[in-house]
This record gives C-alpha cells, structure tokens and sequence, in this order.
C-alpha cells in the first residue's frame, strides 16, 4: 500500500496555521478540527508543523502566559515527510523510531496531504484482513 492511495480514499484536506498564530488560537483550532496536529506554511511553503504535546510542553514551561504566544515559538521545525510513492511499511518504521504521530505528504515541496498513526494503523489492520480473508478462501478451495 502506497501513501497517494491511502489520500485518494483518505482526502487531502490538511488544517494549518501561520507562525505569527497565536498559541490559544491554535489549540482552539485543534479541538475543533479534532486534529492532533496542524501544518505550520509560510506561503506556500511548510515552516513547521505543532502538535497536542507542543502545546502541552509550552504551557508547562512557561504558564498561561504562554498562550499569547506565537505558535513558532513552540512548533518543530525539523518536519519529517512522507512522499507519495512511499510504502505504507516504511512510514509505520519511521513513526516508530521517531516517536512521531503525523507526517505530511509532500512532492517537490508541495503540500499534498498528511497522514497520522493512526490512519497507517487502519490501513495496516485492513491489508492484513485481506490477506487473511484470501488465504480462508484459498485453503478452502483446496
């Protein structure tokens, strides 16, 4: 399974928010998107990307002050991406070693989409279903 066929059934919408957001804003946009994470863009191009646990970890550090500030002041900067012709196996390694829960689906630098765990896991749990279903069916026929 290829990450562009898990965006052609998954959809390419992709939340985002601009550095010069504030924190406050940007987690009110993730609970009401009910995203774990937003891409960060300059322009066009991906600046970074925040998380739930940015969040969590700048409101932690610095109190609710911190809810005034940028979100560039707590986003990652170093944005891991997936590529379109990507093998749903190696995005699942790289989450895993990485400790990572969202990667956006990028092709010379475009943005095309984004892709969670928890989309891979889904996909995963139906690949290995379907399998299954076929080796059933095969034993069966003899």
């Amino acid at each position: 399974m290829l990450v562009s066929q898990i965006l052609k059934t998954k959809g390419d919408l992709v939340f985002t928010a601009a550095p010069g957001d504030t924190v406050a804003a940007v987690a009110a946009l993730l609970h009401s998107r009910r995203v774990g994470a937003l891409i960060v863009l300059e322009g066009d191009r991906v600046a970074g990307i925040v998380s739930e646990r940015d969040i969590v970890r700048i409101i932690a550090e610095g109190g609710a002050e911190s809810l005034t500030r940028p979100v560039s002041a707590c986003m990652t900067r170093e944005v891991f991406y997936a590529e379109p012709g990507e093998t749903l196996d190696s995005l699942l390694t790289r989450m895993t070693d990485r400790r990572i829960r969202h990667l956006p689906v990028c092709k010379d630098e475009r943005l095309l989409g984004i892709v969670s765990i928890g989309d891979l896991v889904k996909w995963k749990i139906s690949e290995v279903e379907a399998e299954a279903d076929n080796l059933k069916a095969y034993i069966a026929t003899g």
